[in-house]
């Protein structure tokens, strides 16, 4: 007989926390990914997309599952800005905000949200680029 484990999620969390800094990590890193996949499902039919579709072959269909699997896999993972990069950013868009290139409320809500708190912001969410067919 087959041993099982005895939790019903798959990965178990103690395997996604080992790929991540902490639990609040996850869920942002997951959840980010989650909506990436589903704007990937919903945006399927209309021509090539921007968003990176599902890297790892999943037997389920929900994005938050496959989220979590890609984060087990290694395939999606996260980067912390530099505090100068941050600066640098918040510097380089009250430059555009004051061009004109950005609107009004658009603007200040960015400056505001790169200012105001960027330490726990991820950064980037980086995407393998392996076809999920081959693994």
């Amino acid at each position: 007989m087959a041993q099982g484990r005895h939790t019903l999620m798959d990965p178990p969390i103690e395997e996604l926390l080992d790929k991540v800094d902490s639990k609040f990590t996850l869920v942002a890193l997951g959840s980010a990914r989650a909506r990436q996949v589903n704007s990937y499902y919903n945006s399927l039919g209309e021509g090539l997309g921007k968003v990176v579709p599902p890297q790892v072959a999943s037997v389920s269909g929900k994005p938050v599952s496959i989220a979590f699997e890609e984060i087990a896999a290694g395939k999606a993972t996260y980067t912390r800005p530099d505090p100068e990069e941050e600066a640098a950013l918040a510097a380089a868009i009250a430059d555009a905000a004051e061009a004109g290139l950005l609107g009004d409320g658009e603007s200040a809500a960015v400056v505001e949200a790169v200012e105001g708190g960027g330490a726990e912001v991820i950064e980037a969410l980086d995407v393998g680029g392996d076809d999920p067919a081959a693994s």
